[in-house]
């Protein structure tokens, strides 16, 4: 099978490689134009998809941060300042979410996520004391 279409000296002819080279062209359109029709028959609702998980993981952040404040004021029985700090530390995680997900933020643990370099620090003066 795999070797009933070399030459002697166990190399595949031109002709050969020419025609699986068509073959694999023709079976890469059909299925590209397969998968054409496929993405257009498909509606496209990213948009509002996009939209709902945003808002829910301000909405989350937001209420998370209230429920910690929450228990925090019960526990520790001076009622307001749990409930104000975290609400607007679950106010903050909410936005610093969304504008992540969104895309407006870059995020540091992303593989690949390399910070701005620090600048160059200059080379060492040689003493010359310490050649003699």
């Amino acid at each position: 099978m795999a070797g009933e279409n070399r030459t002697p000296e166990g190399e595949i002819p031109e002709e050969e490689l020419e025609r699986r080279l068509r073959a694999l062209d023709d079976k890469l359109d059909r299925n590209r134009e397969i998968r054409a029709e496929a993405q257009k028959s498909r509606p496209d609702n990213s948009g509002f998809g996009n939209a709902l998980r945003l808002s829910t993981e301000f909405v989350s952040a937001v209420l998370v941060g209230a429920a910690i404040g929450w228990g925090i004021d019960k526990v520790s029985g001076y009622p307001p300042w749990g409930m104000i700090f975290f609400l607007l530390l679950g106010f903050v995680a909410g936005v610093i979410n969304v504008m992540r997900a969104a895309g407006t933020m870059a995020d540091p643990h992303r593989k690949g996520f390399e910070p701005k370099a620090a600048p160059k620090k200059a080379a060492p003066l040689d003493d010359e004391d310490e050649d003699e």
